[in-house]
């Protein structure tokens, strides 16, 4: 297959353009042809070499959502709602994924299907969301939810982040400014105190033996870091080490509680959001597990859905788990019980997202000393070991 490049004008002689794949350029035409397009310019796409490859991400999708929802509420038609969307965009990767949706749709398949075809934009939830949306006729509806759905899921993903960058830029940066004293600045000062004579102090020597060590095993101290990291990412690609590394990072003193938070909100946000579009339980129950971000966490949710299949309740399995609070199972058996899960787990999702606010806010304000006291047990001990010579010289002239 070879992708084109065309321009033409539809039934009511307005200009359009897109691409294509197709075998050759005689097989494009005829495609366009009975599309009813007239005045066709058909061209092979040159081939473009980017090394910097631009990307839709969930805030472009949920933008795009949102438009699309007030375009079919006002009765346009969804091929034409894509046109305009497509002319609207100045993001080159969304047209792109907008003219393929576009197309498809024009073949006479569903938005829901299509979507499922590009897996990288379009996640799973958005799939059976849209598809629900289309079976019930509520399109522009579902679209709306969607998008406060993917918001809150966005702001909740930037509260984790910065709960871990923080630490993380510090343990980097004081990692190097160690490193560059160790292997450039005491070799220095080790060779001023070669001419000294006598014993230097205990501090000086250690620190000294720790600097002759990053000088001669250098390759060592910067490659250790990236091995150790390639590890993680290594072991993170295999189901078991997938599994004990989310197990791990959940169980952790501080992050693990605001982790355990986050994926306690994220899963009744989820499953509200199904819930609330008509989605069948068990169906939304693989949605939710599929969409957890922790396999801890999705061995959970599936193993209640198993125990909803042999006529037992939701609440058992999550409480036997040990990973949701009592407080949320608790609501969530009420919910069952009344009739009103959905509004119950919208409430828990409200309640946590602003816990994990509070949580990641409190972890900031507890790491802030410890970082401090952390660099400046390490920068300042090494001046002072490198100083204290000095001032043993001062104290006995």
């Amino acid at each position: 297959m070879v992708l084109f490049n065309w321009q033409g004008k539809d039934k009511n002689g307005l200009p359009q353009k897109g691409e294509l794949e197709a075998v050759n350029k005689d097989v494009a035409t005829a495609i366009l042809r009975r599309r009813g397009l007239t005045s066709l310019v058909v061209k092979k796409k040159p081939i473009e070499i980017v090394l910097f490859p631009e990307k839709v991400n969930d805030k472009d999708i949920s933008i795009f959502f949102r438009q699309l929802s007030t375009m079919i509420n006002a009765g346009l038609p969804l091929v034409q709602c894509f046109e305009l969307a497509e002319r609207g965009s100045e993001k080159k990767a969304l047209v792109k994924l907008l003219v393929s949706v576009r197309e498809s749709l024009e073949g006479g398949n569903p938005l829901g299907e299509t979507m499922r075809k590009f897996p990288d934009e379009f996640d799973r939830l958005t799939c059976s969301l849209v598809e629900a949306g289309e079976q019930g006729g509520i399109l522009d509806t579902i679209l709306l939810r969607l998008c406060t759905y993917k918001e809150k899921a966005l702001a909740l993903k930037a509260k984790i982040k910065s709960a871990l960058v923080y630490p993380i830029a510090i343990i980097t940066i004081s990692f190097i400014v160690t490193s560059i004293l160790m292997i450039f600045v005491i070799p220095v000062f080790a060779e001023m105190f070669k001419d000294m004579g006598g014993t230097l102090p205990a501090p000086t020597r250690v620190a000294m033996a720790v600097s002759d060590v990053f000088v001669n095993y250098w390759y060592v101290v910067v490659g250790a870091p990236l091995v150790l990291v390639w590890s993680i990412k290594a072991l993170y690609k295999t189901p078991k080490g997938h599994y004990q590394m989310d197990k791990l990072l959940i169980s952790l003193p501080i992050i693990g509680d605001v982790l355990r938070k986050a994926s306690v909100a994220r899963f009744c946000r989820t499953f509200s959001t199904l819930s609330a579009a008509g989605v069948p339980i068990m169906e939304a129950l693989d949605t939710v597990a599929e969409t957890s971000g922790n396999l801890v966490i999705e061995e959970v949710i599936l193993s209640s859905k198993e125990a909803i299949s042999q006529g037992q309740t939701l609440t058992g399995p999550l409480e036997e788990s040990k990973i949701f609070p009592l407080m949320v199972t608790q609501m969530i058996s009420i919910g069952e019980q009344t009739g009103s899960l959905e509004d119950m787990l919208g409430k828990i999702a409200d309640f946590y997202e602003e816990e994990v606010d509070t949580a990641v806010n409190n972890m900031q304000e507890l790491m802030e000393p410890l970082i401090m006291a952390f660099l400046g047990v390490v920068i300042g001990g090494l001046v002072i070991a490198m100083y204290l010579p000095i001032f043993q010289m001062a104290s006995l002239m």
